[in-house]
C-alpha cells in the first residue's frame, strides 16, 4: 500500500496534529488525494508554544479545517507522575480527547504520524494507539523517517528539515513528579538557547540542574557561549552542566 491508495481507501480522516515533520506531510498528503480531513491539536503543558506557532503556519498553508483541543495531562495522576510507562498514560489522555472531538465531527478514522523508523518496543505510547485503533499510515506505507523527510522537502514544506521533537516531559528523569514549575523552566530555557541560532538540542533536568544536551555541530558554540548561557539558565537551575556525549542528528 502506498500512500495514495491509503486516502483512497480512508476518505474521510481525523489527523492527530502536531505540526512536527510526520503529522505535517500527512496533513499535506491527505489534502493532495482529496481525503476529507481535520486537524485536531492537543494543546497541554508538555508541548512548547513553538509548536503550537508551526501547527498554525501550516494549517493556515494549507487552509485544512482544524480544532484545537485544550487539555490538562498533569490532571492525570499517571501521568504527573512519569512511570517508566508515561507515554502509554499521556497518549491515552490526548488520543481520547482527539476520539471525542473527532466522533462529535463524524470521523471514524483517526490517523496519526508515526512512521517506519519508529520502534515498536521502546514506545509504550503504540500500545494506546493500538488500544484506541489509531491507524498510523506513514507506518502502514512502510515510509521512514528519511522518506518523510525526502517527500516533505519535495513539497516544499518548511518542515522537511525540522528536528525531531520529543515534548517537554521527557527532559524530567522517569519516577520524578512532572510540575507545571518544571516544564516551563525547560521551555523558557530551550526557547533561549532556540534564540542564540542552536537548533538540535535538549536541556534535561538532573535534580535541581539543567544537562544541556547538544549535537557535535553546535558543541563548540556552547562552550563560546558558556558564559552567556549560565547565566541566564541559572535563574531556573542551581548548576549548568554540558554533556559531552553529543547527540546525534534524528
Amino acid at each position: 500500500m502506498d500512500i495514495k491508495e491509503f486516502f483512497a481507501e480512508n476518505n474521510k480522516i481525523a489527523l492527530a496534529f502536531s505540526g512536527g515533520v510526520d503529522s505535517s506531510y500527512l496533513l499535506y498528503a491527505a489534502i493532495a488525494n482529496k481525503a476529507t480531513v481535520k486537524a485536531y491539536y492537543v494543546k497541554s503543558q508538555f508541548q512548547p508554544e513553538f509548536e503550537y506557532k508551526d501547527a498554525m503556519r501550516l494549517i493556515k498553508k494549507f487552509g485544512a479545517d482544524y480544532e484545537v483541543i485544550e487539555v490538562d495531562v498533569l490532571a492525570n495522576k499517571d501521568v504527573a507522575a512519569n512511570p517508566c510507562n508515561r507515554c502509554y498514560y499521556c497518549k491515552r489522555v490526548i488520543f481520547e480527547s482527539i476520539l471525542k472531538a473527532a466522533k462529535a465531527d463524524g470521523f471514524n478514522v483517526i490517523i496519526d504520524g508515526t512512521n517506519a523508523s519508529d520502534k515498536v518496543d521502546d514506545r509504550p505510547g503504540m500500545k494506546a494507539l493500538a488500544e484506541l485503533e489509531v491507524k498510523s499510515p506513514l507506518r502502514l506505507c512502510g515510509l521512514t523517517k528519511g522518506d518523510v523527510r525526502n517527500l516533505s522537502r519535495d513539497a516544499d514544506l518548511f518542515t522537511w528539515d525540522k528536528p525531531s521533537y520529543a515534548c517537554l516531559a521527557t527532559r524530567i528523569p522517569t519516577g520524578e513528579v512532572i510540575t507545571s514549575e518544571k516544564l516551563k523552566a525547560t521551555e523558557v530555557c530551550e526557547d533561549y538557547l532556540f534564540s542564540l541560532g542552536f537548533t538540535d538540542f535538549r536541556i534535561r533536568s538532573v535534580g535541581d540542574d539543567a544537562k544541556i544536551q547538544v549535537s557535535k555541530q553546535e558543541l563548540n558554540q556552547v562552550i563560546e557561549l558558556r558564559d552567556e548561557i549560565n547565566r541566564v539558565l541559572k535563574k531556573y537551575y542551581k548548576n549548568v552542566l554540558l554533556d559531552l556525549e553529543v547527540r546525534p542528528h534524528e
